[in-house]
């Protein structure tokens, strides 16, 4: 749908907005569309994610007596996201700006009107407030990467250090300074930021300006190439900083001074990131960074995090709980960093914190429990890989050695002692060829309707077919070689298939032999895997000192 078809049909609105509205849950709007045939039809949207006219729904709220009264608040957003659809960011910094009273306002008529009558009823303040909870709200909704969940918010600032009056916190990467503006709150204190986009950078200074925050400065510009920082040396760096990005600037920073723990690779933008955060940071201060969990082992940031643990810079590794970043799957952790005081500093740090939150629900305690945290030795972290993943560590840690090695050695005692018992009794037959005189091919047995197709293999469709008789009489290496591709891939060949002539009782009889020899090999892969098991368990045991060998 284009701009000029979404403004003649007014205002747009989600599902979500919908249910809003009228008082009710998401899920009553959406058995609404599938029971009332006069629901009003998209106008706009993608198929997962639908919008309709706002004037239609109140209408059809209206005429079901479903429908309450639209504050002017909701009207505005409305109107706003009918005008900026996704660049609402834009939206939101010309309304601030509108507010704050800044000359030449680029609103459109009707939504400035709107703006001038709420600001004669509601505060500035809350009006920004109210439309910025809209807009991060609907951003958390659908997934967007725009602003930072508030999930992670909640964690950064939990774990945050107690700050002085008068420090100093900044944030490379703020976007529209929802992170940055979490952060403490004392008249004395400074707030820097710079974002990239243009707009995100205005909105998140008009909008500590109406906040009365007047030790915020945020600046618009590219952070790794264009620093607007570069003598701010701050007591607490946060960043939540973009994950995945390649083209970060690489090949024109490769001489850059802030690359003290090794040059990043173009697929480590993360340490670009990381680095550029701690050169910012003043002797004592502290950086907090968000991560995507593979940053903490991949093998392309090996070096530099060999650096950050030697020179005792890596103070705590959290691994926060699933679901904390809403705009993506993957895990995330959090970096806690320090400055050493003075170039001596790391002599005196001798373990890095790991804390492990990945049982925990995203909305729960941030407090770890006493099996959820390891003070690990640096010299266990400076290996071959450099693993800093908490979960890693702790596991071995935490880990019931000696319980876990009697249960598996008790398992796999009963499970070997099971096996004689699963062979079956087998006599000598009429010799190699005996059966090979009378046989039939599973094609013609298909078009008898003896066998049936349900799964991989065929199964009898007939009561006088014996389906362990047919299934194996189809493994032994005749039929296997029909079956089994170069690449050693299994799929059965009907055609060449052949199984010999019997009658329903010697087809029963053969039967329960293959039977048997089935849960045998089964038997045999549960031994194998109790095995490896058993020898990992034992092997780490002795090596942790968590078992020991018998006097």
């Amino acid at each position: 749908m284009t701009e000029n078809a979404a403004s003649s049909v007014g205002p747009l609105v989600t599902g979500a907005e919908i249910a809003r509205l009228a008082g009710v849950t998401r899920a009553a709007v959406s058995n609404w569309r599938r029971r009332y045939g006069d629901f009003p039809a998209p106008t706009g949207g993608a198929a997962n994610s639908p919008l309709y006219a706002l004037a239609e729904v109140q209408e059809w709220l209206d005429k079901q007596r479903k429908g309450q009264e639209v504050s002017p608040e909701v009207e505005l957003w409305q109107a706003m996201r009918a005008v900026y659809g996704e660049q609402m960011v834009v939206g939101l910094a010309q309304v601030a700006a509108v507010l704050a009273g800044e000359a030449g306002s680029l609103l459109p008529d009707d939504i400035e009107t709107r703006v001038q009558v709420l600001a004669r009823t509601e505060s500035p303040v809350d009006l920004v407030n109210g439309l910025t909870e809209r807009f991060l709200d609907s951003a958390r909704r659908a997934g967007s990467d725009q602003v930072t969940p508030e999930r992670v918010v909640r964690a950064v600032r939990h774990f945050a250090p107690q700050l002085s009056p008068d420090a100093t916190v900044f944030d490379p990467a703020c976007g529209t300074g929802v992170l940055l503006l979490s952060i403490a709150s004392a008249t004395g204190m400074r707030w820097c930021g710079q974002e990239m986009d243009a707009d995100s950078a205005r909105f998140a200074q008009l909008r500590a300006d109406l906040l009365g925050r007047s030790g915020v400065r945020v600046v618009a510009g590219d952070s790794l190439r264009a620093d607007e920082w570069l003598d701010l040396k701050a007591d607490l760096v946060v960043c939540d900083p973009p994950a995945g990005v390649t083209e970060w600037g690489r090949e024109e920073l490769l001489l850059d001074s802030r690359w003290e723990l090794g040059t990043p690779s173009k697929a480590e933008g993360e340490l670009a990131w990381l680095q550029h955060a701690y050169a910012h940071t003043a002797p004592g201060g502290q950086v907090l960074m968000v991560m995507p969990a593979s940053v903490a082992y991949r093998k392309a940031g090996r070096r530099i995090r060999a650096e950050l643990v030697r020179r005792g810079i890596v103070r705590q590794m959290i691994a926060l709980p699933p679901g904390t970043a809403t705009s993506h799957a993957l895990p995330v952790h959090l970096w806690c960093l320090q400055r050493p005081e003075s170039a001596g500093g790391a002599e005196s740090i001798h373990t890095v914190r790991m804390v492990d939150l990945t049982d925990n629900s995203p909305d729960g305690s941030l407090e770890p429990r006493p099996d959820q945290v390891a003070d690990v030795p640096l010299i266990e972290l400076l290996d071959d890989v450099i693993d800093l993943t908490p979960g890693s560590h702790l596991r071995s840690r935490h880990r019931d050695y000696p319980g876990e090695y009697a249960t598996l050695r008790e398992q796999l005692e009963g499970q070997i002692r099971r096996l004689a018992a699963l062979l079956p009794e087998l006599a000598s037959g009429g010799g190699p060829g005996t059966l090979d005189s009378a046989t039939t091919s599973v094609a013609d047995l298909a078009r008898a309707g003896l066998v049936a197709y349900d799964g991989p293999e065929p199964v009898s469709a007939s009561e006088q077919l014996d389906t362990d008789y047919l299934q194996g009489f189809l493994r032994n290496s005749a039929n296997a070689r029909r079956s089994t591709s170069a690449s050693g891939t299994y799929r059965f060949d009907a055609k060449g298939s052949r199984i010999p002539r019997m009658g329903i009782d010697e087809q029963r009889r053969y039967g329960s032999a293959f039977r048997a020899l089935s849960a045998f090999e089964e038997g045999m892969r549960k031994v194998d895997e109790l095995s490896r098991q058993l020898a990992e368990v034992a092997r780490d045991g002795l090596a942790t000192g968590a078992l020991a060998p018998e006097e």
